[in-house]
């Protein structure tokens, strides 16, 4: 997804931010990355832009952003934390050998699970959004993961 500086200006600004120079600097390499970062990978690659940031700030952008729902925690098997700011529905594929997540997008398969847990009839709950993660591992490092 294209995504211009405008736009970006106006989605923090359109949940309650201030567009300050780093959250607008930090989204776009959000919107820009497909790997999931951690906020070391974010931290090395933002300070390359803004020379100044600290890795608390990367945290703290990071924490305003997901209260505000523009991007998403993704934990890893082990614990760590990866951010994704894709927010449309969808679910993950992590493969515990590589520390890769991919994206899974599968209409099919959101629906059995609502349609499941809709029939179980949670008493005192209302579900929200569900994020299913799929561990396992790549069979060969080397190449990509395909979805068909």
């Amino acid at each position: 997804m294209s995504i211009n500086l405008d736009q970006i200006k106006a989605e923090i600004s359109d949940v309650g931010l201030k567009a300050t120079h780093q959250r607008i600097v930090i989204y776009d390499y959000l919107m820009k990355s497909k790997t999931h970062p951690t906020v070391d990978r974010i931290y090395d690659d933002v300070k390359n832009h803004i020379p100044s940031v600290s890795v608390a700030t990367i945290y703290r952008v990071l924490e305003d952003f997901v209260t505000a729902g523009l991007i998403y925690k993704v934990a890893t098997r082990e614990g760590t934390m990866r951010y994704d700011a894709n927010t449309a529905p969808h679910n993950h594929i992590y493969c515990t050998n590589t520390q890769d997540i991919i994206d899974y997008n599968d209409q099919e398969l959101n629906d059995l699970i609502a349609n499941f847990l809709s029939k179980k009839k949670i008493k005192n709950f209302k579900i929200s959004d569900i994020k299913l993660q799929i561990n396992g591992e790549k069979l060969d490092p080397d190449d990509s993961v395909s979805i068909n």
